[in-house]
């Protein structure tokens, strides 16, 4: 089995535990079944994605130097949309031009936060349940009617879009994405070793 490509997209004032948090999964994920299996291929391969070469801040200030650019990555069969202060992703048409071809070709496109902002300026969430931060239910909905927007689950599943609520809830949707895509052994092991209370149900 090939390991699955998890891009986790970078960008000014990004949250630091959207992005961070699935990193640790995934690439925990990776350490904990390479104990299980010492002569298999990691089940994930994680990088992080920026427009380009330049060190971002994110919020609160912790300095971030992407992997790889936007028109740099390789293949992607993961991707990982953070959220934080997305207003000026939000008006950059190159980066929602990027989301819309990249997800196009992806097996799941995900989004933790505010993140899901960025995937429906993208016309990736259109028709879908979805969810945020509970802070930003009400614009989510206002901004993008054609979401059906749930305002009670950690993270709602759709097959290829999989979104979050805020900041923790971006760990609890990513073991759910190591269960879906590595078995379910692999995802509490992978909470064990984190030392998680992983809230399973979305």
């Amino acid at each position: 089995m090939n390991s699955i490509k998890v891009g986790v997209f970078v960008f000014l004032d990004v949250e630091v535990l959207d992005f961070a948090g699935p990193y640790e999964v995934f690439t925990t994920a990776s350490r904990v079944h390479s104990r299980m299996h010492p002569t298999a291929p990691p089940p994930f391969e994680v990088f992080t994605i920026a427009q380009d070469t330049q060190p971002i801040k994110a919020r609160a200030g912790l300095a971030v130097l992407a992997d790889y650019t936007i028109a740099s990555h390789p293949p992607i069969d993961l991707l990982i949309v953070p959220g934080g202060v997305v207003t000026e992703e939000l008006n950059k048409p190159a980066i929602i031009a990027w989301l819309a071809a990249t997800a196009a070709r992806m097996q799941i496109t995900a989004s933790v936060c505010t993140g899901a902002f960025l995937l429906a300026k993208a016309g990736l969430l259109d028709n879908k349940r979805v969810t945020t931060h509970w802070e930003d239910i009400a614009d989510l909905r206002r901004d993008f009617p054609a979401l059906q927007v749930i305002d009670s689950a950690r993270w709602v599943d759709e097959g290829g879009i999989v979104t979050s609520g805020g900041i923790s809830a971006g760990i609890d949707m990513s073991l759910h994405l190591v269960e879906r895509l590595g078995g379910r052994e692999l995802a509490l092991r992978t909470a064990r070793q984190m030392d998680y209370r992983w809230e399973e149900n979305g």
